[in-house]
């Protein structure tokens, strides 16, 4: 029997509360799935929209794709038996054709004589719902060509025919035959366009230089610290072609054993209904309040950010269905894109599921993905904590109305689909048991599939399982385009030497401005975060990492900083590059939703997000910092959490103008609440005392003013 209407989830319809107009909520499952909201959200993520294909084409690719993460699957159980780099050649030889097939050039050289016979076809005065829909562009005989060539490439040293054999190949390291050489070097050229078509012309260019660097540097002067004595270029293509620290270095590893996985597992999961569930629960459960559609967005954003690894793509989701809501409580569009961006942000930076970024930190420091999980609870939680506060302060001080939604209670909402949590937990429960993370998410898939079956319209029957299955393994493609490029740069900085010599020149400019060794530490995580902002405003997160740690981290070790505390700090500033003008990628995707002006939209993410650009500075500078990575006994994480919760609230004081509970804050108080929170976020315990009474001298200021404001200032219950 069909399931009764009321049974579906979610917001059903608005009501007018008192003096309050209805909001207009549609369906929240058909907003999410809608395609022009994917494409929108598509057109701001770090990686460029693909095509839409049909007919034999998107069969063909999903065939592919699906197999590739059955694959990856029987790779987690049943490894190959010649070795990791022999799965990862076997891995790219199934995926990097698919970029080339799934992505489009992007170059038109010449107008196309089909688009304007098929504009034609319609009169000029036929209803738009008369025109034909316009068919999806497939693949050129080029990119066909690319494809090809791409395979062969790939599985050139697989082949016996053709290499003499993947053992016979691997012997003869750093004496290539031509033909290596020749394919070698198709292939370096291939990987570059394919990350072009992917992610833009940035990252290729960098990618460029240091090629130049590996080549060039010899003719440098050889006093100069960045000299080295040169490669050959076939030194260079048997770096990047046969060795494990080019083309098959960590960061494909990572993406071909970690990343996929998750991907699959959030295309399962949204198939699933689960990201629905997840924004209908947001909305239901802050009912109606002053400040309620400001939590919606947020909790939306946090929820949400466990089947999304974009920033962007989140952000578009809950502000396709949040905005209505933010709209008729009062929000200026400029504002509410602020929040949005700041939430869709917070996705990536939220656990269980992190961004890419996140398992190449347990792969490079050799720890467990748990581990990494930890390091991030208490800064995500410090991260929400200053946007909720901005929330709370822009509901009393710019009058958010309460907008009035007949929603179902979020106890029946739990009770009917809260099953979707179970495969979140189970991953958490099987991590702190010690299982792999490669295992732990591919039982959390299963189960998350087997749930589906609870639901009727989100039932994974195989063929909705099959897709579910090339989903994941398509959204994983720019990933892997933008890891096997960042194994240039890796294996480049390997070669060369450049990343100890380019952290040798930060620490010595800093102790040249500088002196005392906290003073130096302090300036070079300065310099640090701002390099690692204006690179990741350049390039996407995934390679902004991997360039910050071989680069820009060996400065930071180099000072003593451990392993754990400088991974996160470049984590945080390159997922940050989302937030930080003038790109922004996830303000402008805001922007694009709320129709609001791009630049006064960046502004305000800023200052949502402004917590999340302090607390990693914190946890570097400061010996007491660790804590808020989870290191040291109970009172040294207690001190640093309490310490930067207290630092949370007077940065919101600073920057936001009011004090919730008292009322708005003058500008003398905003700055005095700023020395508080610099002082609160030192973490030693003399600044914290300081900062303490310098934020009770805020609230004084504060309070004293609002007791002689006149009543329309005093705070409204919320």
């Amino acid at each position: 029997m069909p399931e009764p209407e009321d049974a579906r989830p979610g917001v059903v319809d608005a009501v007018p509360g008192e003096g309050v107009a209805p909001a207009a909520v549609e369906d929240v499952d058909a907003t999410l799935k809608d395609e022009s909201v994917r494409e929108l959200a598509a057109q701001f993520e770090d990686e460029k929209p693909g095509r839409r294909l049909g007919g034999v084409v998107e069969v063909g690719v999903t065939a592919v794709a699906a197999a590739s993460a059955l694959l990856v699957l029987w790779q987690v159980f049943r490894p190959l038996a010649q070795g990791g780099q022999y799965y990862l050649a076997v891995f790219l030889s199934g995926v990097l054709p698919l970029v080339f097939v799934v992505y489009p050039s992007g170059i038109r050289l010449r107008r196309s004589p089909k688009k304007d016979a098929f504009a034609s076809e319609a009169p000029a005065d036929a209803d738009a719902d008369d025109v034909p829909a316009k068919p999806a562009a497939g693949p050129t005989a080029g990119d066909w060509i690319l494809a090809a060539v791409t395979l062969a490439a790939c599985a050139y040293p697989l082949l016996p025919f053709a290499s003499g054999g993947y053992n016979a190949f691997l012997d003869r390291q750093g004496q290539l035959d031509p033909l290596d050489v020749a394919m070698g070097t198709a292939l370096l050229l291939l990987v570059l366009e394919a990350c072009r078509r992917t992610t833009g012309w940035v990252l290729p260019v960098v990618c460029g230089l240091f090629l130049a660097y590996d080549y060039y540097g010899g003719y440098l002067p050889q006093h100069w610290s960045l000299a080295h004595l040169g490669l050959d270029f076939d030194q260079i293509v048997d770096a990047l072609y046969n060795s494990q620290s080019g083309f098959y270095g960590t960061p494909l590893d990572v993406a071909a054993s970690y990343i996929v996985l998750f991907t699959i597992y959030g295309a399962v999961l949204d198939a699933s209904g689960a990201g629905a569930f997840f924004v209908e629960l947001s909305v239901a459960a802050f009912r109606r309040s002053r400040s309620a559609a400001g939590r919606t967005a947020v909790a939306s954003g946090f929820l949400l950010g466990t089947v999304s690894g974009s920033g962007a793509a989140t952000t578009v989701s809950i502000g396709a269905v949040t905005w209505p809501i933010l709209r008729r409580a009062g929000y200026p569009a400029d504002r509410a894109g602020g929040m949005l961006a700041a939430a869709g942000v917070g996705a990536i930076l939220s656990p269980p599921t992190l961004g890419a970024a996140a398992f190449i930190i347990a792969e490079y420091l050799d720890v467990s993905y748990l581990a990494v999980l930890g390091w991030a609870t208490i800064p995500t939680l410090l991260y929400y904590l200053g946007i909720l506060l901005a929330v709370e302060i822009d509901a009393r001080r710019f009058g958010a109305r309460p907008v009035a939604l007949r929603v179902r209670s979020p106890w029946a909402l739990l009770g009917r689909f809260g099953y979707h949590f179970a495969s979140l937990l189970v991953i958490i429960v099987l991590l702190a048991l010690e299982q792999p993370a490669t295992r732990a998410v591919i039982y959390a898939t299963i189960l998350a599939a087997l749930l589906s079956f609870l639901d009727r319209r989100h039932r994974l029957t195989p063929r909705r399982l099959v897709t579910s299955l090339a989903a994941g393994v398509r959204g994983v493609l720019p990933v892997v385009a933008v890891c096997v490029a960042a194994g240039i740069i890796t294996a480049s900085t390997t070669k060369t030497g450049l990343g100890p010599q380019m952290s040798g020149l930060m620490v010595d400019w800093a102790q040249s401005l500088a002196s005392g060794h906290t003073a130096v530490i302090a300036l070079t995580a300065v310099f640090a975060a701002v390099a690692l902002t204006l690179l990741g405003l350049a390039v996407p997160v995934t390679a902004s990492f991997i360039i910050g740690w071989v680069i820009i981290g060996q400065a930071l070790l180099e000072l003593g900083i451990d392993k754990p505390a400088t991974a996160m700090f470049i984590f945080y500033f390159a997922v940050l590059s989302e937030a930080t003008p003038p790109t922004a990628l996830a303000s402008v995707a805001a922007a694009a939703v709320t129709g609001g002006k791009v630049f006064p939209t960046m502004w305000q993410t800023l200052r949502y997000a402004l917590p999340a650009y302090l607390v990693p500075i914190a946890f570097v500078v400061t010996p007491a910092g660790r804590g808020l990575l989870g290191f040291g006994g109970w009172d040294d994480i207690g001190f640093a959490f309490a310490a930067s919760a207290l630092g949370v609230l007077a940065l919101s004081v600073a920057a936001g103008g009011w004090l919730l509970g008292a009322g708005p804050a003058g500008i003398v108080a905003r700055v005095i609440a700023g020395l508080a929170a610099l002082a609160l976020l030192w973490l030693s315990l003399w600044t914290v005392v300081a900062g303490v009474a310098l934020l009770l001298v805020a609230a004084l200021l504060v309070i004293v003013s609002a007791s002689r404001a006149t009543p329309s200032l005093e705070e409204e219950p919320a």
